[in-house]
């Protein structure tokens, strides 16, 4: 499987902005301090973090209803990433996914079930639950 890209170019201090765009080009923007920890609008990691977990648990959904035979006439989850002080800087403490879902002919329990094993199973959800994180960090002189 491929790996994904994004990549963020920051310049100047609190004061400054970060440009970020996908490998795809199908997503970009600008990120600020005042777009994060103020009410400026303009987006901000959270919110892609939330777009990322909500795509991805409904996609890994979709596959588990399919495979017991439910195709999802529709899936619309939200995601709401709460950043909060903590000791020494900033933290995301909880994830609140919402789902409000049409699927014919599936019973409450299974439906149940499934869902709690694709907020479990999302590849989002797995990484949000501490991968390995690399860095390899050259400093220009």
């Amino acid at each position: 499987m491929p790996s994904r890209q994004a990549e963020t170019h920051w310049q100047g201090g609190k004061d400054g902005s970060g440009d970020f765009e996908t490998e795809s080009g199908q997503i970009e923007g600008t990120f600020r301090f005042p777009t994060r920890f103020e009410d400026e609008p303009g987006t901000n990691p959270e919110e892609l973090i939330g777009a990322a977990h909500s795509g991805c648990f409904s996609m890994q959904l979709t596959a588990f209803l399919e495979e017991e035979g439910h195709e999802p006439d529709r899936l619309e989850t939200r995601a709401d990433v709460h950043l909060e002080r903590a000791d020494g800087g900033f933290e995301i403490p909880r994830i609140d996914l919402t789902l409000e879902a049409a699927v014919p002919d599936v019973d409450q329990n299974t439906f149940d079930e499934l869902a709690q094993r694709a907020k479990e199973n999302c590849p989002v959800s797995k990484a949000l639950a501490g991968p390995e994180i690399t860095l390899d960090a050259t400093l220009e002189q």
